[in-house]
């Protein structure tokens, strides 16, 4: 609106060093090394209330929150489904089935670094395999930036797989999901998101939770009694043998 009340203004507006401070401003992220799209289209994708389920999968969508934005310098994943201190790593040589099974977390590489976007989706089941399944299911929906301005995004043609999955056969105390830095992952600000204990809420409290960290997202919401949860990973990379340009992890009731 104000670059539009003179050619001064609209000059000054819209310079990209505008909107490069607005968007790392807002985000409250550094500033990566390399941008493949203008400032003023990262910030429109940024902040102008759409998400995944725009694209695709409409009808199965039911609400969203942002929960804000972090960074990935590497190109290491850390994902989990567990928040408390200690963390259980991953031995090498185990595939990321393996990985979930034994300890709820795995590794990813070959990660987009930059600026992502991390959203908490509820979605309608079947979204899944079960197809007696009428409830609903959480969803750690987190993308890069440029996500939502690239041609095989929008034309469909990148599609999400799945990484992986884990059933918990037990009562489990909350639906949870992480994605962080590996390269942070012991630094005091990302430790801080696995200290469920004093962001999740009290056990009574079933309202959904999230936490945001320079290079770590995670969200909770406490369950009340079931008999387990279906974790899945999925990833989206961009084109067959590209980066990942997306991760979800969902957690469906048993």
């Amino acid at each position: 609106m104000l670059a539009a009340t003179s050619k001064w203004f609209n000059k000054v507006i819209m310079q990209e060093s505008v909107w490069k401070y607005a968007c790392l401003r807002d985000l409250q992220v550094s500033c990566p090394q390399q941008m493949s799209f203008s400032w003023i289209k990262l910030y429109a994708t940024a902040f102008d209330g759409s998400h995944s389920y725009n694209f695709h999968q409409q009808e199965k969508h039911i609400d969203w929150i942002r929960i804000g934005a972090f960074a990935f310098d590497s190109q290491v994943a850390f994902l989990s489904e567990r928040l408390s201190a200690p963390l259980r790593f991953p031995k090498g040589g185990e595939t990321i089935d393996d990985m979930l099974q034994s300890c709820g977390s795995c590794l990813l590489k070959n990660i987009k670094s930059g600026i992502w976007l991390a959203d908490l989706q509820l979605v309608r089941c079947p979204v899944c395999d079960q197809d007696k399944c009428e409830g609903t299911m959480q969803t750690l929906d987190a993308r890069h930036i440029e996500l939502f301005l690239c041609e095989g995004y929008q034309n469909g043609s990148w599609e999400y797989e799945l990484l992986g999955s884990h059933e918990i056969k037990k009562h489990a105390e909350g639906a949870s999901g992480a994605i962080a830095d590996m390269k942070y992952l012991r630094s005091k600000t990302t430790s801080g998101v696995f200290d469920s204990k004093s962001w999740i809420g009290k056990p009574n409290d079933y309202q959904p939770k999230a936490i945001i960290a320079l290079h770590a997202v995670a969200v909770n919401t406490n369950l009340q009694e079931n008999e387990g949860l279906l974790v899945k990973y999925h990833i989206m990379k961009a084109g067959t043998q590209g980066e990942v340009v997306s991760i979800r992890i969902s957690q469906q009731l048993l």
